[in-house]
């Protein structure tokens, strides 16, 4: 082998690799301490994205939770799937257009997207406990800007 170095998700590695090795180490850490809050509300991760769609926007159309969740069709359609048979969100039609479907929380889906949220405070606060004082706010502000650039 030769002397070359290559790409790791350690700190200090220069690679051109390494922001997104690093990103992918700290969205596995998040994904899991999320998804152990949510575990005991009947959630994970993929349902919690969509809720937070509907939470924010109000009934959404399943083409616009595509592109807001970042999942595919197939994905977004068996979500949707799971939060109906779970009672937290319903498909309405559309007026005017058949084929579309409008995806709505229900009451039910609003008081498990607020107890998840409840629960996942405390880890939320433990993941950046390490930090110093301001700091997690920066690294959000950061990342924010880095995933959102004007």
């Amino acid at each position: 082998m030769s002397g070359k170095a290559r790409a790791t998700d350690r700190p200090g590695d220069g690679s051109p690799f390494a922001l997104g090795l690093v990103l992918r180490r700290a969205h596995a850490r998040v994904a899991s301490t999320m998804t152990a809050a949510m575990r005991p509300h009947g959630l994970d991760l993929r349902h919690f994205g969509v809720l937070i769609v509907l939470v924010d926007r109000g009934p959404t159309v399943q083409r616009d939770l595509v592109e807001a969740t970042g999942q595919d069709k197939a994905g977004i359609m068996r979500v949707v799937d799971d939060l109906e048979e779970k009672g937290l969100a319903v498909r309405k039609a559309v007026p005017g257009d058949r084929r579309v479907r409008e995806v709505e929380i229900t009451e039910a889906g609003l008081k498990a997207f607020d107890a998840a949220h409840d629960a996942a405070a405390a880890p939320a606060r433990e993941l950046v406990a390490h930090l110093k004082p301001g700091e997690p706010e920066k690294l959000l502000e950061l990342l924010t800007r880095f995933t959102y650039p004007e």
